[in-house]
């Protein structure tokens, strides 16, 4: 196995970083899903609470 300097390794790691894009899609994906879930979750509980009347 070669040695391969850390200034070497650190440049191919951010150019490779650079070509992979924000990634905008999926992070605004995964928040969605989560509010999601937690509406859901309310929608539901709510449903289960009890009346004291």
């Amino acid at each position: 196995m070669d040695h391969t300097p850390v200034n070497d390794w650190i440049t191919t790691a951010a150019s490779a970083a650079e070509k992979q894009g924000s990634g905008d899609l999926l992070r605004v994906v995964l928040i969605v899903m989560f509010f999601g879930c937690i509406l859901t979750a309310w929608f539901v509980l709510r449903g289960y609470k009890n009346k004291d009347d």
